[in-house]
């Protein structure tokens, strides 16, 4: 018990949350991988792999979370130079080479490994961004500089991912927005960009839906226009199709993840026994949580959303304990982002939102996603010793109080002037305020 106590620190709700959803990661991946299975001809190939970056994954957060809060701010030196060097290379590739993955250029391979740059840089800017607020902070809120400098760069890494990859680039930028809502930005500011960025979403749109295919084919930097296009049209078309007329090889992925969630029912057909799975090309990614309700039925896809929404309560808690605001900014972009592109995956998968190709976090199966996704869990244990560590000098500091003003001939410790009782907390007060002494 000591050596797990030893292992496991920080928050217990945090590992819980953690743990159950690897092992519902585990199961379903292990199902809906059949695609892969059929390809490779591997039956456990697939989920061997996908167990062992789990496993990879674990050991991160075991890593991560025994850093000091303090260090995460020195991560973005060298991320965020990287990433944006990489996201560069990766699209003048794409138009170079023409390497694209269903028609994006979005992964490059270093030394035999597949990854993606986008999610480095999701990283990066999210600890940019907390520091910059956290650094920036005073008593009327967040300073004017502030709000430049995360904006210029935001513009930069959103630019280049935009391209290649919509629903990243929309989906960081929307969690840096929230950043700086939390974080005491001027809400006139924060009101005149959100009005650009709805007027200009609404321009592009209407841009996309009146121009014709080939003339989008032959815009610059315009190579995911016509996707973006099909994917809204398809979504805004709620015109009624006989069931003899309707187009399910051509609607093919949109069509069976609402088979797969039309005929789960209640408890689902059980764990490995979904018909879908053998139909959906990205059944353990993108379309992961249709076969989750299809195997678990709707019990079983509240208890997914129920798994993030208590992930994003608990991490508010963590926040309000904290005396720092870095820590706190960090955790609560953290969960921002991976709720938010939580809830992006699922609206998908269940017809409310268009097609976005995001992953659920830490169920999908990935590489580099995982990886990270664990990174960020780490970050969130992290902050949470800290903030135990906190309480656990309160609870000391309310200790030593009574027992020091009563050393000083005071009978009745209720009776204690206050400059005695500030005199008593000073010591811990230092250590309170001391990040240097959080291990």
């Amino acid at each position: 018990m000591d050596l797990l106590k030893s292992i496991f620190k920080g928050d217990k709700v945090i590992w819980i949350i953690f743990l159950f959803l690897c092992l519902i990661s585990i199961t379903e991946v292990f199902s809906a991988a059949s695609t892969l299975t059929y390809k490779s001809g591997d039956h456990w190939g697939p989920i061997t792999q996908h167990s062992i970056l789990l496993i990879v994954g674990a050991v991160i957060v075991v890593l991560v979370h025994n850093i000091p809060y303090k260090w995460f701010q020195v991560f973005p030196v060298f991320l965020l130079p990287i990433s944006i060097g990489l996201l560069a290379f990766v699209m003048l590739m794409g138009f170079i080479t023409g390497d694209r993955v269903n028609g994006a250029a979005r992964w490059m391979t270093f030394m035999g490994i597949q990854f993606q740059p986008s999610e480095i840089a999701k990283m990066a800017v999210v600890i940019v961004t907390a520091f910059i607020l956290s650094k920036g902070q005073d008593e009327d809120g967040a300073s004017p500089k502030a709000f430049k400098h995360i904006m210029i760069i935001t513009c930069i890494v959103c630019g280049l991912i935009l391209p290649e990859n919509y629903s990243t680039g929309v989906l960081l930028f929307g969690t840096v927005y929230l950043m700086m809502f939390i974080g005491r930005v001027d809400a006139k500011k924060l009101l005149i960009l959100g009005g650009g960025i709805v007027a200009f979403i609404t321009v592009f749109i209407t841009f996309l839906l009146a121009t014709p295919d080939k003339t989008l084919a032959k815009i610059p930097m315009g190579h995911r226009f016509t996707t973006v296009k099909s994917r809204i049209a398809d979504f805004t078309n709620k015109e009624e199709v006989p069931a003899a007329k309707y187009d399910i090889d051509g609607n093919g992925q949109v069509a069976h993840a609402r088979i797969a969630v039309a005929t789960s029912h209640i408890v689902g057909k059980g764990p490995g026994n979904s018909v879908q799975r053998d139909f959906l090309s990205q059944a353990f990614s993108d379309f992961i949580y249709a076969i989750i309700i299809e195997e678990l039925g709707l019990v079983g896809g509240i208890f997914i959303v129920f798994f993030y929404i208590v992930l994003l309560i608990r991490v508010g808690r963590i926040a309000r304990k904290c005396e720092r605001t870095f820590p706190a900014f960090l955790v609560t972009g953290i969960a921002l982002l991976l709720v938010t592109q939580a809830l992006f995956n699922m609206m998908v998968a269940v017809g409310l939102a268009p097609v976005t190709g995001q992953p659920l976090p830490l169920i999908s199966k990935g590489g580099t996603s995982t990886f990270i996704n664990c990174a960020y869990i780490g970050m969130i244990l992290s902050v949470s010793r800290y903030t135990a560590r906190l309480e656990e000098q309160q609870r000391m500091r309310d200790a030593q109080v009574p027992l020091l003003t009563a050393e000083g001939n005071t009978t009745n410790p209720i009776l204690a002037t206050d400059s005695e009782a500030q005199t008593a907390a000073e010591p811990t007060a230092k250590i309170l305020n001391s990040d240097a002494e959080f291990e």
